[in-house]
């Protein structure tokens, strides 16, 4: 009996080594060959990225030994190729210098939020850990915040007197798009026009790319924020990223220009369990032209939004004042006392600016009938000619943030501390409107000097609303 079960384990044996050996010989390649215009960076930086990151995302072939066993061989292929089509730096050098950085912004924050290198991949290779040293020199060499405009210093408060309106000629304005007409995208995720009145989520100023972002969310997405409700966020919540170029102002502050997009994600877990559960899109230029060549378009989306599986892929931190359990969820540190005379969150954003010499960002809301002169869409051709003439009745919110760095972002600020509220209500007599300033800790109200009130009530006034298509 011994004998016998012995020899059927010897076969057994011997013909599991003879299929391990012949699946040995399903080998498919893995392309390798010289890199074609590398990135351009110091050598400690380009150091950094072959030791940690060149193993899946160059032309060059990389594999331990235990690599290249199958089944294994076949896992570390697919990665390779994957991680390859998603990033290749052997090639990188050869696109436009804002995408070279822009690139490395993104490997940054995949580094800094554990995304990459695959924790499995460095559970056994681990010299491709990156250290805290290698990460530092990396963020030290994109320098976000030193490459901006040299503008001159600000003291105090803005005034009109550094009149925020730009003073260049306009090009031409485009034809709008009727709304109603844009185009889906590939996949057939469909352009939504009413975004243009959701409430603001929260502000972004990026340094990697020197843009502004109002983020927008729905009546859905509003009450998730009010409530907590964002782990994950329900069915129906609708986010609005809206990108605009920065542009200096002769005052020293930075206003936003050019629409460059607005991204659109729709929370959907049923009817989109492939994506994340989210529907995703994303429209460029003022004609609102969809970005995806095809439908795997929404793979880059899916991927960028990776990093953050555990806030349901969401990298903004809304302003709220709910209390929650979980740290870098909601950003409690900017929301707005309740004791306020309005609610400027409850309204909609007409424009923003940031003063990079104090590191503060401000935000111009306005009631249902200052918004009806705001007239967003389109935009103002640039001016001061062409601020709204707000009709009596308007009310204006200007508030004023300090600035922190983007614990999801490296690279951004998002809002902080709230410093001032700013309200200018508008009289049928242009020397009857009013002006109302909340400061300091706990925002309570100060009283200000009749000439200072003038000023402030021209400074808000002649902020120009952002541009929509």
């Amino acid at each position: 009996m011994i004998d016998w079960t012995m020899k059927t384990l010897t076969k057994v044996i011997g013909a599991g080594c003879l299929v391990f050996g012949l699946l040995q010989l399903i080998r498919p390649g893995i392309p390798d060959k010289p890199a074609m215009a590398e990135l351009q960076a110091p050598p400690e930086v380009r150091q950094m990225l072959a030791k940690d990151c060149y193993s899946c995302h160059s032309d060059q072939r990389r594999l331990s030994w235990f690599d290249e066993i199958v089944p294994a061989y076949w896992l570390v292929r697919h990665d390779v190729l994957t991680a390859r089509e998603r990033l290749d730096f052997s090639t990188l050098g050869s696109r436009p210098a804002a995408a070279q950085r822009a690139t490395l912004f993104e490997a940054v924050n995949m580094i800094q939020l554990g995304a990459m290198p695959l924790p499995q991949f460095v559970a056994l290779h681990p010299e491709a850990k990156v250290t805290p040293e290698e990460l530092a020199t990396l963020k030290a060499y994109l320098a976000p915040w030193s490459n901006g405009p040299n503008l001159p210093a600000v003291s105090g408060l803005p005034m009109s007197s550094r009149q925020p309106a730009l003073a260049l000629t306009p090009p031409p304005a485009p034809a709008l798009p009727s709304l109603a007409a844009v185009a889906a995208e590939p996949n057939g995720f469909l352009f939504d026009s009413s975004f243009e009145g959701w409430k603001l989520i929260s502000i972004t100023d990026r340094g990697d790319n020197n843009t502004f972002r109002f983020i927008l969310g729905n009546d859905v997405a509003v009450k998730a924020v009010q409530d907590g409700n964002i782990t994950p966020w329900p069915d129906g919540t609708r986010f609005a990223k809206i990108a605009w170029q920065q542009e200096s102002g002769s005052e020293g502050l930075l206003h936003p220009g050019k629409f460059i997009q607005v991204e659109l994600m729709l929370k959907s877990a049923q009817h989109s369990k492939s994506t994340e559960g989210w529907g995703w899109g994303r429209w460029r230029g003022m004609e609102l032209k969809p970005y995806g060549a095809n439908a795997g378009f929404v793979n880059e989306c899916t991927g960028c939004h990776e990093p953050m599986h555990g806030n349901d892929f969401v990298y903004t931190l809304p302003i709220a004042a709910a209390k929650i359990v979980r740290d870098d969820i909601l950003n409690n540190a900017a929301a707005l006392p309740a004791g306020l005379p309005y609610q400027p969150l409850m309204w909609n954003p007409i424009t923003m600016y940031v003063d990079p010499k104090t590191h503060t960002t401000a935000t111009l809301f306005g009631n249902d009938v200052a918004m009806q002169a705001a007239r967003l869409r389109g935009g103002p051709a640039g001016g001061i000619a062409n601020a709204p003439k707000y009709s009596p009745g308007s009310v204006l919110a200007l508030v004023t943030w300090a600035q922190r760095d983007d614990p999801h972002w490296f690279g951004a600020r998002i809002p902080d501390v709230p410093l001032s509220v700013e309200f200018v209500q508008i009289s049928k007599d242009e020397e009857g409107d009013s002006y109302r300033v909340f400061a300091g800790t706990g925002l309570i109200e100060k009283h200000v000097a009749p000439s200072e009130s003038v000023e402030r009530i021209r400074f808000i006034l002649e902020l120009i609303p952002v541009q929509l298509p």
